[in-house]
């Protein structure tokens, strides 16, 4: 059992680029899964690599850090800071 819950953000290695911002509980399988063209919205920014990735005790706080993360302040926080 995963103790941990975390908030990723990827990077497109794609030439349009891009990065997108995700929560999981297995971070190795939600990548593997993003490459596979699994994820519907990530399929066209293959491949991708991960650039930030934050652990959680707490889901909860985890999922609030994605909610923030994909707002625009968070957006703008995570190219300044991450």
């Amino acid at each position: 059992m995963n103790d941990f819950a975390y908030v990723y953000i990827l990077e497109s290695l794609a030439p349009a680029g891009g990065f997108y911002v995700g929560f999981t509980d297995d971070l190795a399988e939600r990548l593997v899964k993003h490459n596979a063209g699994g994820v519907p919205h990530t399929a066209k920014g293959r491949p991708w690599r991960i650039n930030t990735a934050v652990a959680f005790r707490d889901r909860e706080k985890a999922a609030a850090c994605e909610k923030y993360l994909k707002s625009p302040s968070g957006r703008a926080f995570a190219k300044l800071r991450l």
